[in-house]
């Protein structure tokens, strides 16, 4: 669906950018709803201004970028794991490149979700705002991406970092929610395929789902325990790993309660392991941003059984530094809850209720033939929106923030010195949203015990 409509919004732009969304995909898409249709659109030009922050951050560009006033003065440097005191304005001037970018980004979408507070229905002028005039929405992403450009450098880099570290606090909560709601229906339809059909393989493939997750997520604990804590030291590396491992046993044994499968038959040991392996992913993460260089090794290093205190000046080796392995599951993992995001239609009440979505509204419906011939996606939005059109535009808005983080490894900008570091600020917010989001999921699972009056099909 997304390469659909890349493809044919770039074919149909002439005639069509000024207008709705349908009218982007009518040739592909036919049988599209509008309000996926736009949502995608949203979506692809989130994507696009990540492709733009990736390609500003990779090795080559930064000869252009220094161009750019004010961006690579008094010498500035960046520490580099195994490497001290390497002057690096290359890899700065992109790092400030991201933030400017990341910032129109979250701009834009701020400024759609003040616009669409309380849309009811296609009905409202505004709906017409959100499902169309995309050409005039690219001008305006144009236009705030260059004025933020021409922003002093100053304290910004600092205080955007903090507003980075918040909204992708609330980002990767939203993430582990939409992978709840993505195990829930992966569990909910290949359980019916196998009751309806009376066909084992897909129970079959369930197990082996959940098995693979669990080993990787048992795996991974070990590999924490071997790699990031040493017996005298890293305390809080234990703590960390100890806790969530500890949280991941009891939301597996929960999920298998007599009474919560009684109360949520589609619950299982499959949305658990899923979630484990999430919980262990972020905590990974969070040992990656510990300024503490014992209890951090480069997996680099770890790989090639190097001390990180060895120095090197390979110039590709310092850029795969840089751009580490936990940065390239992050992004793996917000493209596919983008994209997620963007085309779901969830049955789950309680998770259309956390991300403001209505139930069963989602997707199907028949393309519509006008009377100029072209078939045009359904509008299914005439009675009542199927999404909160402001709070997907928040939803954006921290994941543009999220981008900037990932991108820039959670690094702190030192606006005296001009460095960028490793700080625990960024340790303490991954940890404190896996609980959270460890929290919310056994929510979900105890719920309809607590409150038995309510509906939670």
């Amino acid at each position: 669906m997304g390469a659909c409509m890349a493809l044919c919004s770039l074919a149909s732009c002439a005639s069509c950018l000024c207008g709705s969304a349908p009218c982007l995909l009518c040739g592909c898409c036919p049988s599209s709803n509008n309000s996926t249709i736009t949502r995608l659109v949203f979506s692809f030009f989130l994507l696009m201004g990540t492709m733009v922050s990736v390609i500003m951050i990779l090795p080559g560009m930064e000869t252009e970028l220094r161009k750019i006033p004010g961006f690579c003065q008094g010498g500035a440097t960046i520490p580099i794991p195994g490497i001290d005191n390497v002057a690096d304005c290359d890899v700065l001037v992109g790092y400030k490149s991201v933030y400017r970018m990341c910032f129109a980004m979250t701009c834009f979408f701020f400024l759609f979700c003040l616009i669409m507070i309380c849309v009811r229905s296609s009905k409202d002028p505004r709906a017409a705002i959100q499902n169309g005039f995309w050409f005039f929405k690219f001008l305006i992403l144009v236009g705030i991406t260059v004025g933020a450009f021409f922003i002093p450098d100053g304290t910004f880099p600092t205080v955007w970092f903090y507003f980075g570290l918040v909204g992708s606090f609330i980002f990767i909560i939203i993430q582990l929610i939409l992978l709840i709601d993505f195990a829930h229906s992966w569990n909910k339809v290949w359980v019916g395929n196998a009751e309806d059909g009376d066909n084992k393989g897909w129970f079959a493939g369930l197990m082996t789902f959940t098995f693979l997750f669990y080993s990787l997520a048992f795996a991974a604990v070990v590999l924490f325990y071997v790699y990031y804590t040493q017996p005298d030291d890293c305390t809080e590396h234990k703590v960390f790993i100890s806790l969530n491992l500890i949280f991941c046993i009891i939301i597996s044994v929960v999920s298998i309660l007599p009474k919560i499968q009684e109360a949520q038959p589609h619950s299982g040991l499959l949305q658990a392991s899923l979630i484990s392996l999430y919980t262990m992913y972020v905590t990974w993460s969070a040992m990656t941003n510990n300024p503490n260089r014992k209890c951090n090794p480069s997996l680099l290093s770890i790989l090639s059984n190097v001390s990180t205190t060895e120095p090197s000046v390979d110039s590709t080796q310092e850029h795969v530094q840089l751009w580490d392995a936990q940065s390239i599951v992050g992004l793996i993992i917000f493209l596919f809850c983008t994209i997620y995001a963007s085309i779901r239609s969830s049955s789950n009440t309680q998770v259309n209720k956390l991300m403001q979505t209505e139930e069963g509204k989602g997707s199907g419906g028949e393309g519509v033939v006008g009377e100029d011939g072209i078939r045009r996606a359904l509008d299914n939005e005439e009675e009542g929106v199927t999404y909160n059109y402001s709070f997907f535009h928040f939803h954006l808005c921290l994941a543009s923030l999220y981008i900037m983080m990932t991108l820039t490894n959670w690094y702190q900008p030192d606006t005296s010195t001009q460095d960028m570091q490793n700080t625990m600020p960024a340790v303490w917010v991954k940890m404190c949203s896996s609980w959270l989001g460890l929290g919310l999921y056994l929510w979900t699972l105890v719920a309809p015990l607590i409150f038995p009056d309510r509906d939670f099909n």
